[in-house]
């Protein structure tokens, strides 16, 4: 019941937002807002360009809620929005580099001594700690969906690059995950700077 409640509000925000109506816009805003930061973060990796990019995508929605058809979910239609004005603000701001040369593992990650609980917040931390270009591929493709031909439409690489800078940003996960101090590290700093 619950959810026939939420798609009978969104669709009447949407509606709303059709008509310029700005008290829908707010509502809507702030119904997606917090979800679609938390994606603009893991790709901008700075809470300020994030917000910024935010702000920047849902403009974006409101000027082209039309092109909207009701066909699928409407939260993923924003969700496209939001990942390629995060694609656009890298471009533009030049800090979107994908690596391209080969590296070398100096050592293959030993898994054994993994603790079994990952929390989200860890794993997330670790992704933004990813170089930019191994970061940018492991969003698009591990969370978001993307498939590597779209990939490398979005990026302007080649489908062969994107697999690569995925396997790369795997081999670096688990490199940090192997690395026992890595969580333990985080955990003390953060206690350090809330202290």
């Amino acid at each position: 019941m619950e959810l026939k409640i939420y798609r009978s509000k969104e669709e009447e925000l949407i509606k709303g937002c059709r008509g310029r109506n700005r008290n829908a816009q707010r509502q809507l805003y702030d119904m997606y807002s917090s979800r679609m930061y938390g994606l603009c973060y893991r790709y901008v990796k700075d809470s300020m360009e994030a917000e910024d990019v935010l702000v920047t995508a849902f403009m974006k929605v409101f000027d082209k809620i039309e092109q909207f058809k009701n066909e699928g979910s409407f939260e993923g239609w924003i969700r496209r929005i939001v990942v390629n004005e995060s694609l656009t603000y890298l471009r533009r701001n030049k800090s979107m580099y994908v690596e391209t040369e080969l590296e070398q593992a100096d050592r293959e990650p030993n898994l054994d001594n993994l603790s079994d609980h990952l929390e989200a917040e860890d794993l997330l931390k670790m992704i933004q700690e990813l170089p930019t270009g191994y970061r940018i591929v492991f969003n698009l493709y591990a969370i978001d969906g993307y498939s590597h031909k779209e990939i490398a439409e979005q990026l302007g690489i080649s489908e062969n690059t994107s697999k690569s800078q995925l396997s790369r940003a795997r081999t670096y996960l688990q490199k940090m995950l192997a690395d026992n101090d890595w969580i333990a590290n985080q955990k003390f700093s953060n206690h350090e700077s809330a202290t």
